[in-house]
């Protein structure tokens, strides 16, 4: 049998060993089919047969177990092989299989059904009528040699809890809560610790605090013409009282009630001399809470869950269930890390004894979600690896006059990248290269210049970028570089494809893709359309990849036989962050500016001088050049108090420029109208753009040279950096105008950094130690959002050593196959089984 057969069999084995649950694979079946269709051509499988696999793995997730199961057994038939049946369970090195749960004696069992914590019962212990598992069936978390699995129980529908009916039940599984288990790893989104309260009369401007009041008033006040409204209300504690202010939010007049106990966290501001707080977190005080003097869990919500009811149904179950998990990490590695036991971690995580406690369990759950992140990012570059991919050398005589036709010199950052891509392009594996560069640093040339080496050797090239403007702006540049007088290529083999094209070059565009006589195409989505084939595809571009989709990069990448991929990213992302997100990447990174560059001059301007920035921008326009204007929201219908796009258009152009010509752009406009009013700004036709930030990333305007940021403060520094790269793309000075949306943020930490560097890298270190990760992650960060749930990007020590601890398990166990990783491997599946994201 063909290799490619043998594996597709060993997989659809594992998926049935795992009763169709789609964990063969991590990420699904379906993405074998990144390297398996490749595999299966070189094997000489048909394309028939080839198409048929991939139809249905597609087409697999979607289907219930019954349904997949008859699906493989279709497929397997018709490719005309003995479909394995019960009792076939061969040992794979790729996934041992599941050991049966088993009591104290070591004889397997099954559970008829769920036991359910009971709040009638002491201590949260399960109804004795409900308790069906095995009698003397324990769960041991501290035993070296594990053989039991996770509590059949954590498994069972909420409904098995006293006081959750059907109604509730469907409320929570709004919440992601549909079992048991979920509600163990349902964690609060903050704490109240009634043990650090502040009164009123000690609190100091800039304390970020939780205060205790009594409701002494409530007052809603409209403004602005009754375009918005404000809520007022004041609360005292005896030793001083303090005005909370909650913007656009009216229905809290009927559920702040004078008299009322609250509590209220956030940031201490000052107006006209006195504290005041804006849009605070604020609960209802328990008042049995207030007199334990402990630290409170504070959960996400959803409509009919009150905190008091979901708070009482966590109880129960963590105080019965958290004890009972088995903790399924190694442990020499829980020793050598320092980590609690997971049991222990559960339990502070949600009712923790004391902040200390509470910082040691949310360690240990950070370790291990870092640490089955790494193992599944180091198991899939091994597997990309592990394929073949077609070598592409070029002889030093022939890049060196490649380089010399080129209008500019390469910095060192570009010709490091550059060197990085021809090393991977004769490695004899697929590339799977990262470049992150700086705004401006040259990245195009340098995909530019992989391309040509591999066009050059007979085989086609695709660059995929997020939208139609980016994408004729790179085929632009390619185009200027590799084709007339300076290039190697004729202009009709290098081709622009994007939803605007028209039918008839579409059809031409298609047909020179499938004959090999257009060489490269730069497009859209459009690119990876089911009637777009090529000849022989071996070089991948995708741009702002994080803006595509898992199942768009996978659709190029299918279009070629194990393709070398090549993806860019203008945001400048952190070490820390890049080891741990892109770890199954090789990374080049490019942190130089081509010569001649001249730096954004960047100014924090307060409110109040605002008009002294409209006087700039009118200079600036006298002169024949261009300005933007970003706002931070489209309009003024959020809850914040931030001044807003379309609002502001308005009187812009009627008031402030009346003699100008204004374009509005934002978010909500189609992408055929997006595109347009850019390419007419782009064309001068407009002399200011008013926008939101769909203008980030990448579209060049070397005509603009004046960027007022308005509400700066509400952007983090990695997208404040991509807004400022929209200016300074020609050789004239360029400007950056910050205004902060209140007079006291114009001494913004993130706004001064702006004002003293260019640098990318710089500003992103301090954003991922100021805000988080959530800037650069894209689409992986939503893919890992179900699964990162602790983690923090920004603890580089604790990243370091999840890192290193999965590292060396790897070496010694990459599949987890070892007898002692059987719980292991189990707990690695459940974690990547609810990830959609592409690690690649």
């Amino acid at each position: 049998m063909q290799p490619s057969l043998e594996k597709l069999r060993k997989f659809f084995r594992l998926e049935h060993e795992n009763k169709y649950e789609n964990t063969a694979i991590i990420g699904g079946l379906a993405k074998m089919l990144d390297y398996w269709e490749g595999e299966a051509r070189a094997d000489g499988i048909t394309e028939e047969v080839i198409q048929a696999v991939v139809s249905r793995l597609r087409a697999y997730e979607k289907l219930p177990p019954a349904g997949r199961a008859d699906s493989l057994k279709g497929l397997w038939k018709r490719i005309g092989e003995t479909y394995p049946e019960a009792g076939q369970k061969p040992k794979t090195q790729n996934q041992p299989p599941r050991p049966p749960r088993s009591d104290d004696n070591g004889k397997a069992y099954a559970p008829e059904a769920a036991p359910a914590p009971s709040k009638n019962q002491n201590q949260g212990r399960p109804h004795p009528q409900r308790q069906k598992h095995a009698p003397g069936q324990r769960f041991d978390s501290a035993t070296s040699a594990r053989h039991s699995q996770t509590p059949a129980a954590l498994n069972a529908q909420l409904t098995v809890l006293q006081g959750v009916g059907p109604r509730n039940a469907e409320s929570l599984e709004k919440l992601g809560m549909k079992t048991l288990g979920d509600m163990l790893y349902y964690f609060p989104r903050r704490y109240e610790d009634y043990t650090l309260l502040k009164p009123i009369n000690a609190l100091m401007y800039g304390d970020v605090v939780t205060v205790l009041g009594t409701i002494q008033s409530v007052h809603n006040r409209p403004v602005r013409g009754g375009k918005m409204n404000i809520i007022e209300v004041i609360i005292s504690d005896g030793t001083g009282s303090m005005r909370i202010t909650f913007f656009n939010q009216p229905w809290l007049i009927n559920r702040l009630k004078q008299g009322d106990a609250i509590s209220v966290s956030g940031k201490i501001d000052q107006y006209l001399g006195r504290i005041v707080m804006n849009s605070p977190d604020w609960e209802s005080v328990e008042m049995e809470n207030l007199h334990t003097n402990r630290i409170v869990p504070i959960y996400p919500l959803t409509e009919r869950i009150t905190q008091k009811w979901l708070r009482n149904q966590m109880k129960q179950v963590v105080s019965y269930w958290a004890p009972a998990v088995v903790d399924a990490l190694p442990d020499t590695i829980k020793r050598e890390a320092q980590l609690v036991s997971l049991g222990e971690a559960l339990t502070q995580a949600h009712f923790p004894d004391s902040q200390a406690r509470l910082k040691l369990a949310r360690e240990r759950l950070a370790f291990d979600e870092i640490f089955y992140l790494q193992m599944g990012v180091l198991r899939q570059k091994r597997d990309w690896q592990s394929v073949e991919g077609k070598r592409f050398a070029v002889p030093d005589e022939w890049l060196n006059a490649r380089l010399a036709a080129l209008p500019f010199t390469l910095t060192s950052a570009q010709q490091k990248s550059l060197s990085d891509i021809r090393k991977d392009l004769d490695s004899g594996k697929p590339m799977n290269r990262l470049i992150q560069g700086d705004v401006g640093s040259g990245k195009t040339v340098i995909a530019a210049l992989g391309a040509s080496m591999v066009i050059t050797n007979g085989a086609q090239a695709a660059v995929m970028a997020p939208t139609s403007i980016l994408a004729e702006q790179h085929y632009r540049t390619i185009s200027s570089l590799l084709a007339g007088e300076n290039g190697f290529l004729r202009q009709d083999e290098i081709r622009l494809l994007v939803g605007s094209t028209t039918g008839s070059e579409k059809e031409a565009i298609r047909a020179g893709l499938a004959d090999g006589s257009i060489k490269i195409v730069i497009g859209t989505h459009a690119v990876i359309e089911p009637d777009v084939q090529f000849k022989e595809l071996q070089f991948v571009v995708i741009d702002e990849q994080h803006r595509f989709g898992v199942e768009q990069r996978a659709e190029l990448r299918s279009k070629g036989t194990n393709p070398h991929l090549l993806v860019m990213t203008a945001t400048p992302i952190p070490r820390s962050l890049a080891l741990t997100m892109f770890g199954d990447l090789d990374i080049s990174v490019m942190d130089e500016m081509p010569v001649g560059r001249q730096p954004i001059a960047t100014h924090v301007l307060r409110p109040q001088e605002r008009e002294r920035a409209y006087t700039m921008i009118r200079a600036q326009v006298k002169n024949g050049n261009q300005a933007f204007i970003v706002y931070p929201l489209i309009d003024e219908s959020e809850k914040i108090n931030v001044r807003a796009a379309v609002d502001d258009f308005e009187t812009l152009s009627n008031q402030v420029f009346p003699d100008l010509k204004l374009a509005l752009l934002h978010g909500r406009m189609k992408p055929g109208e997006k595109d347009e009013v850019m390419l007419k700004f782009r064309d001068k036709e407009f002399d200011i753009l008013v926008s939101t930030t769909v203008i980030e990333v990448g579209v060049d305007v070397p005509n603009s040279t004046l960027m007022l940021i308005e509400g700066a403060d509400r952007f983090g520094l990695a997208q404040l950096h991509q807004l400022r790269g929209r200016v300074g793309r020609g050789s004239v000075a360029s400007t950056c105008l910050l205004i902060p949306t209140h007079e006291d943020e114009a001494e913004n930490e993130r706004l001064q950094a702006m004002a003293t560097t260019n640098n990318g890298f710089e500003l992103a270190d301090l954003d991922l130690k100021l805000r988080g990760p959530g800037e650069f992650l894209g689409t992986r960060q939503a893919g890992f959002a179900s699964s990162l749930k602790m983690a923090s990007i920004t603890d580089v020590a604790l990243i370091e050593k999840a890192r290193e601890h999965a590292k060396a398990l790897f070496e010694r166990d990459p599949y987890l196959s070892q007898p002692e990783h059987a719980l292991l491997a189990e707990s690695f599946e459940r974690f990547w089984k609810g990830t959609t994201s592409d690690l690649s």
